[in-house]
C-alpha cells in the first residue's frame, strides 16, 4: 500500500501561482510512476502531467503545456506540480495518483491505470 497526501492548494488570481505537492508514504518501493489528476465541479476527473519515478521522462495534458512543470523528489518521496500562468478554468480539485510496476511502459493518461490516490487538495483560480 502506499498512502499519498496533497498539499499547497488555494485561492489565487488569474494568471498566479500555486505549488503542489504529493508526499508518498508506506511502500514506496513500489511506485513506477505518478501523475496528477484534476476534477472540477461536474466533470470527469481529467488527467493533467505524468512523470517516471526513476528518468527524467515527463508528459502532459496539452491545456496545461508550458504553463504546468511536474517533478519529484525521490529523497522525499514527494512529488511536485507548478502551476503557472493559471486561468479560472483550471478551477478543479487536484488529485495525485501512483502507478505500481505492472504498468510499466504505459504513460498513465487514464485513472484506471493507476493503483493509489490522494484525497486531493482544492485550487480555486479567481478572474
Amino acid at each position: 500500500q502506499v498512502q499519498l497526501v496533497e498539499s499547497g492548494g488555494g485561492l489565487v488570481q488569474a494568471g498566479g501561482s500555486l505549488r503542489l505537492s504529493c508526499a508518498a508514504s508506506g511502500r514506496t518501493s513500489s511506485i513506477y510512476a505518478m501523475g496528477w489528476f484534476r476534477q472540477a465541479p461536474g466533470k470527469e476527473r481529467e488527467f493533467v502531467a505524468h512523470i517516471m519515478w526513476s528518468g527524467a521522462s515527463t508528459y502532459y495534458a496539452d491545456s496545461v503545456k508550458g504553463r504546468f512543470t511536474i517533478s519529484r523528489d525521490n529523497a522525499k518521496n514527494t512529488m511536485y506540480l507548478q502551476l503557472n500562468s493559471l486561468k479560472p478554468e483550471d478551477t478543479a480539485v487536484y488529485y495525485c495518483a501512483v502507478q505500481s510496476p505492472k504498468y510499466t511502459g504505459v504513460v498513465g493518461t487514464t485513472t484506471r491505470r493507476y493503483d493509489y490516490w490522494g484525497q486531493g487538495t482544492q485550487v480555486t483560480v479567481s478572474s
